[in-house]
């Protein structure tokens, strides 16, 4: 085959890669920008991306930040102890055979189906809740409901965030080569002296591109809250959806764009981190 027809073939390999970000990423992305920016007769304005000023709407961009920071640094934190375990099995085993199953899974188990498990697990009348309830007398609920409010997200987030750690960072743990270590030893240096010295500063861009990635992972999740927490719009996802269902406030779907405006200009940031970061741990993961 000539190099012609092989880049021809190249590029209808791609085609149905481009159409899916076509229509799922670059078409919402002008629709929000639109809707932000221009009023329902088409008419430019600043009136809508001026409502992001809103103390409501800057108290859920807030909420949203802390929930994401946190479960995002606790995922990161609980994922890299748990990749730091596994290195120390075969990496053929069916240990970790097992996880890399799992953390694939999981990190992708989230919605309508990871609300309904924590309802029924750990809800008010959850079987763990029961348990505790009736056999030890604990009541974890007796300060509140805290399962269906803020709060309550951060266990459902931190379930699909700890996988998605561990199959973005363990990579990273893999390629760090055995003659460093030897060499440190050789040397005279101690294991702190490997890890704060050594390995550290070269998995540094690598946790730190995780965390980004777990960050952005967070703040832009729906379903889970939305099941979750029926009452309220605590976090921007919910504000979109409630400025596009609200039956007491219509004709809000222009905030809605500006909030998804808001949103996509985090996500930009945030990935445009990631993407550096990443490209720096290549330069030696090569």
């Amino acid at each position: 085959m000539s190099s012609s027809l092989r880049r021809t073939a190249a590029a209808f390999g791609l085609l149905p890669f481009a159409v899916y970000v076509l229509l799922f990423l670059v078409v919402p992305t002008l629709i929000a920008v639109g809707t932000g920016f221009f009023d329902k007769s088409g008419a430019f304005t600043l009136d809508t991306v001026a409502a992001l000023g809103n103390p409501v709407v800057r108290d859920a961009f807030a909420n949203s930040f802390a929930l994401s920071a946190l479960t995002s640094v606790l995922g990161a934190l609980v994922g890299a102890v748990a990749c730091y375990g596994l290195l120390g099995a075969r990496p053929d085993g069916a240990l970790r055979a097992v996880v890399d199953s799992l953390s694939g899974v999981l990190a992708q188990f989230g919605g309508v189906m990871l609300a309904f498990a924590f309802v029924a697990t750990i809800g008010i009348q959850g079987m763990v809740t029961l348990i505790l309830r009736d056999t030890f007398g604990v009541d974890i609920f007796a300060g509140g409901v805290w399962l269906y409010e803020l709060p309550g997200l951060v266990l459902p987030y931190l379930y699909f965030q700890v996988p998605l750690m561990i199959i973005t960072f363990m990579p990273a743990l893999q390629a760090l080569k055995p003659t460093w270590a030897e060499a440190n030893a050789t040397l005279g240096g101690s294991r702190a002296t490997y890890w704060l010295r050594i390995a550290g500063p070269v998995l540094a861009p690598s946790f730190l591109g995780s965390l980004l990635l777990l960050f952005a992972n967070a703040f832009s999740s729906y379903a889970t809250a939305a099941a979750l927490t029926s009452q309220g719009s605590q976090i921007v996802p919910l504000q979109i959806r409630s400025a596009l269902t609200s039956e007491t406030l219509l004709g809000r779907e222009n905030l809605a764009g500006a909030l998804a405006l808001g949103m996509i200009v985090v996500m930009v940031v945030v990935m445009a981190g990631y993407s550096a970061l990443q490209a720096r741990a290549a330069r030696w993961q090569r």
